[in-house]
């Protein structure tokens, strides 16, 4: 059940409701912290059981931005939004417009992309009504579809990975069991086997797994349960979180943990199980950062060369956090959140809230239009 003590305890700031009975819109923004500036994340839609599950997946996944944002080096504080509804039935061109007033009403504090059930042609209804939206189509100056942008970044935290594990960053060679061969699982596969690696995946959708043996020709596809058994160097979850377990951790076979999904241990305590079994685990928060860093750039005018000269930073701030978290002998999803709160407090020092700023801008994009 929501309550104020829960908002107090994890720190947010502000929870908003927004209702609009005429297309049947029901949706709740959470902003965590706006200490490093706006709070940037996703809308998410989905067909909650309940307005209490939907408000728990807003504030949990609101503070999981903060930590992102300021991980990556972004000017940005942590928020997210969620629509109760079903994506396969009740999408509308008057859904996404009238949310869009709605995000327009909260003075630039909150700044919504794509996440979940929503695509760029969501987020163009959303533009139509407010500036504050990332992700928009590049014929309006933004900077599309993240999900290649994702997979770069995560390729990137790979090759930090296997320097530290392997001492050498190149993954010729390395067997990678890859869970989930959605939109970024693909792209990350098609790096890997540029880079030449060997990829066995899985998946339980037969059109996400006819495109990946496509775009992946040396791909080989295994059971959903056997991706934990295979012998590999280097475990990728990029669909569903908390794959890392109790029924599961003994079983991955693999040096290093290294995907796209979100909240990848199920608990905190089982990264300190990895650490334990010398299992190097790469943060996930970081190096799943890079669609929202592509993202981020439209506020100063986008392009593909700024976008991949940031995403690329990755590696370089993955090392930093191994070297954090073998001078401090912590684990590394402990070394990560360490990083990014001490960047927080840093700012915080010298700046106040961020309250919303009328003139706050997009150069590089057009108005939207009314």
């Amino acid at each position: 059940m929501f309550t104020f003590e829960k908002l107090y305890s994890m720190g947010h700031e502000e929870v908003v409701f927004f209702s609009d009975p005429s297309c049947g819109l029901k949706a709740i923004v959470a902003i965590h912290n706006t200490t490093l500036g706006p709070a940037l994340g996703g809308t998410r839609m989905w067909n909650y059981k309940s307005i209490d599950d939907a408000i728990e997946d807003a504030l949990r996944l609101s503070r999981g931005m903060t930590y992102k944002n300021s991980i990556s080096g972004l000017n940005l504080g942590g928020g997210k939004a969620v629509i109760m509804g079903d994506p396969t039935k009740d999408k509308s061109e008057a859904l996404f417009r009238s949310y869009g007033r709605f995000v327009e009403s909260l003075n630039g504090r909150y700044i919504t992309a794509e996440d979940v059930n929503t695509t760029v042609d969501d987020m163009e209804f959303i533009f139509a009504e407010t500036n504050n939206v990332t992700g928009v189509a590049e014929i309006n100056g933004g900077s599309g579809n993240p999900s290649p942008w994702t997979a770069r970044g995560v390729f990137r935290g790979m090759e930090a990975s296997a320097l530290k594990v392997f001492g050498d960053r190149s993954l010729k060679g390395k067997v990678v069991a890859l869970q989930g061969a959605g939109s970024v699982g693909t792209h990350l596969g098609r790096h890997l086997y540029e880079s030449g690696a060997k990829v066995l995946f899985t998946d339980m959708n037969e059109a996400n797994i006819a495109r990946f043996k496509e775009a992946v020709p040396n791909a080989e596809f295994v059971g959903l349960n056997d991706i934990y058994d295979v012998k590999c160097d280097i475990y990728a979850p990029c669909a569903l979180g908390a794959t890392v377990n109790d029924q599961t951790i003994d079983r991955i076979k693999a040096k290093i943990i290294c995907g796209a999904a979100n909240n990848q241990l199920a608990e905190n305590r089982h990264g300190d199980m990895l650490k334990e079994k010398g299992i190097l685990y790469a943060p996930d928060y970081l190096i799943n950062a890079g669609g929202v860093m592509n993202v981020s750039i439209e506020f100063e005018g986008w392009s593909a060369e700024k976008a991949t000269k940031m995403v690329d930073k990755i590696y370089d701030t993955t090392l930093k956090i191994f070297k954090l978290s073998d001078e401090q002998n912590i684990p590394v999803y402990k070394a990560t959140d360490l990083m990014a709160e001490q960047r927080i407090q840093s700012i915080k020092n010298i700046r106040g809230k961020y309250l919303g700023n009328l003139s706050h801008r997009f150069p590089g994009r057009k108005s939207r239009s009314r």
